[in-house]
């Protein structure tokens, strides 16, 4: 039977030893690597990252942030390579290859085909004694005193190392490149993720209905707007000004304090002042406003017009939390 409390040593344990392999990454930071971010930044062409392995898969992460990021990116397999695929790269390309040994049979016969190719290359490498290294043009040092595995064998710091540091490239060239939110939101148009970055208010309240009473209106008016435009609260108008709110928590503390309801107007139980937003507002920003008030609808104006409410739910429904 497992024993739970040393499965979960054994987890601290991975976590720490990997942690402290990151940890010492920041000592292989030198002017080599603020070489190849500059060497990435000038080029016209593109970064071809390679591997063969687990440093393959660790690749092809590196090339899914560098293309998120504002830096295009292509994932060539050191296998697939000297089979057919050097015909992928470009004469502007740049090379990353990584490998933890620098010695694997597949590097050793591509890495002279890239040569021969004239591909500046950058080696991300375990080993800086390797053959990789000594043939690589800029070499950056992804070395680990162990990894967290027990028999120090299979790659779990040595992988984390090269992830980190193609991480550490992009986000340079992403700083470098002054890429913003906005440009981060035309690589991530879908998801959660992309919807906090575009989706805006206009795009919700107009799908909803823009209840509303006058103020003067009685109560059953009242209940009977919010009711049928079921979003749980209605704008009050003074002839075109809004004036109000009233949610179904003051229908229900206005009925807490009174028994005789027949002549209350809708003037009486009305919020004065209620948040609003406008249509170009960002949605996470409304949703953020709405948890600061504490409130689940929030009307929106445009030049002090009532347009309609956007409610918690729409919000919730885009799944941004």
């Amino acid at each position: 039977m497992i024993n739970y409390e040393t499965i979960k040593d054994i987890a601290r344990a991975t976590i720490h030893d990997e942690a402290e392999a990151i940890s010492e990454m920041k000592q292989a930071i030198n002017d080599d690597f603020a070489k190849c971010v500059d060497l990435i930044f000038q080029s016209n062409g593109r970064v071809v990252v390679t591997g063969i392995g687990k440093s393959a898969i660790i690749g092809s992460k590196i090339v899914a942030s560098f293309n998120s990021t504002g830096t295009p990116a292509i994932f060539m397999h050191a296998a697939d390579a000297i089979h057919g695929d050097l015909g992928t790269i470009q004469k502007e390309d740049i090379i990353i290859c990584l490998s933890k040994s620098g010695e694997t049979p597949e590097i050793k016969v591509l890495v002279p085909l890239l040569k021969l190719h004239g591909s500046m290359l950058i080696a991300i490498v375990g080993n800086t004694s390797s053959y990789l290294a000594k043939q690589a043009d800029y070499v950056i040092n992804s070395t680990v005193r162990k990894e967290a595995c027990p028999n120090n064998l299979a790659p779990t710091s040595s992988t984390t190392a090269q992830l980190v540091m193609g991480d550490a490239l992009a986000v340079c060239l992403l700083e470098c490149r002054g890429f913003t939110t906005s440009d981060f939101a035309k690589y991530h148009p879908g998801g959660a993720l992309g919807k906090k970055l575009y989706l805006k208010v206009a795009d919700l309240y107009i799908n909803n209905p823009a209840p509303k009473v006058q103020w003067n209106d009685d109560l059953k008016t009242v209940i009977l707007e919010i009711s049928s435009k079921m979003l749980g609260a209605t704008a009050v108008m003074k002839d075109s000004e809004l004036v109000g709110v009233i949610t179904d928590g003051d229908l229900r503390r206005m009925l807490e304090k009174n028994s005789d309801i027949k002549k209350i107007k809708a003037a009486e139980i009305m919020t004065r002042n209620p948040k609003t937003t406008q249509p170009d507002t960002l949605v996470v920003n409304a949703l953020t406003l709405m948890q600061h008030s504490n409130i689940t609808q929030l009307l929106v104006v445009e030049n002090n017009d009532y347009l309609g409410i956007v409610h918690l739910h729409d919000i919730l429904k885009e799944g941004i939390i």
